[in-house]
């Protein structure tokens, strides 16, 4: 089996060619068990988002997670799954077009497009056509706000595979987190505003909740500064949004297994605070720029039992980002900053290299 992988054609004069990649975690292709099983299996493979000893985690995985989750996780995918498909593909595949269409008004040519660190369309195969059609510089965009080892640093795992079989690499650059973006921060304090005016404002027996992806513990024990960039992007926004310490809350979703995670936990608290006289809670899960199971399925529909049934009155979900246009602003600029360099203006516009040519050549003729 060859080391590395096949070059494309080589072409002789062409200019550099800049492209970004928008990447989220994925999805399995259908709300079904059998597209959850290999969904799964892929993702809890990966050792930087399971730390536990390769062998004994087979044995957990195989013989037990991989025969009794993917029914129970596809009956949940299919109560949020969309016409056009997954909410999470699909939601990715506006913010893209929306992108590219952005960064085109603002005179840069570049190509946008989007890949999944599970599942399809799958990060080797988008960096493998981006080099197939003559890419030349890569900016990976990892849409996770804070970071994390096992969400950020997995998508430059992935990249750093395709790059150790690829003869003739590309550039690459990798957005490492946002979760004190000044145009991330105002895109959700646009949210919760607009939902406020919706809604009325929270009141004296109101909470808003701010629930971020939870981590075993034991990864902010060992250094990973996900715990602490999740409680800056809470205290940031609780500020923009002229909160005082009473009026939010920042807990942790989707535990899993038996093992202590990054607390307070969500589901106890919305239970908690439904038993303890909080009437209204509003939940924003600033951790998805686009809504997901976690965000549809885990906060809309069984945060909203959890706060009920202990005696909450009313329950809102705020969606997340999504297409919001403030969001797509943001997310331009920050591609922007870090293709500083790169040129994507003067390299890609035939018009401009042709009108810098004539301005040179009138400018010597002068002199």
């Amino acid at each position: 089996m060859p080391h590395f992988l096949p070059e494309p054609p080589h072409r002789h004069g062409l200019p550099a060619s800049t492209a970004v990649v928008l990447v989220n975690l994925g999805t399995p292709e259908a709300a079904t068990a059998p597209a959850l099983r290999r969904y799964l299996g892929e993702f809890l493979s990966d050792p930087r988002v399971v730390e536990i000893p390769k062998p004994l985690w087979w044995l957990i995985l195989n013989g037990i997670i991989l025969n009794t989750r993917p029914k129970k996780s596809a009956a949940k995918y299919a109560s949020v799954w969309m016409p056009e498909g997954s909410p999470l593909r699909v939601h990715t595949e506006h913010q893209t077009k929306l992108l590219k269409g952005l960064l085109g008004e603002r005179g840069h040519h570049v190509t946008v497009t989007s890949a999944m660190r599970y599942g399809q369309p799958a990060i080797r195969q988008v960096l493998s056509h981006l080099r197939a059609e003559g890419a030349t510089r890569i900016l990976m965009v990892p849409m996770y706000p804070q970071y994390a080892a096992s969400t950020t640093a997995t998508v430059v795992d992935e990249a750093s595979r395709w790059l150790l079989q690829t003869r003739n690499q590309p550039e690459m650059r990798f957005v490492r987190n946002f979760h004190d973006d000044p145009g991330y921060l105002a895109a959700l304090e646009k949210t919760v505003r607009r939902h406020w005016q919706a809604n009325g404002p929270l009141g004296e027996k109101g909470l808003l909740l701010l629930s971020f992806h939870g981590l075993p513990k034991r990864s902010l024990d060992l250094g990973d500064p996900y715990f602490c960039e999740c409680h800056k992007t809470g205290r940031l926004l609780a500020a923009r949004l002229g909160l005082n310490d009473n009026q939010y809350k920042i807990c942790f979703q989707s535990r899993f297994g038996k093992a202590e995670w990054l607390q307070p936990y969500t589901a106890p608290t919305l239970q908690a605070l439904g038993a303890q006289g909080t009437e209204r809670v509003d939940v924003i899960c600033p951790g998805f720029v686009a809504d997901c199971l976690e965000t549809l399925e885990e906060i809309a529909q069984e945060g909203r039992d959890d706060f009920i049934a202990a005696g909450g009155k009313t329950y809102h979900y705020i969606p997340a980002l999504n297409e919001d246009d403030a969001w797509i602003k943001a997310l331009a600029d920050l591609a922007e900053r870090h293709l500083s360099g790169w040129a994507t203006r003067e390299t890609f516009d035939p018009h401009a290299l042709e009108a810098s040519a004539r301005n040179a050549f009138k400018f010597g003729a002068r002199t």
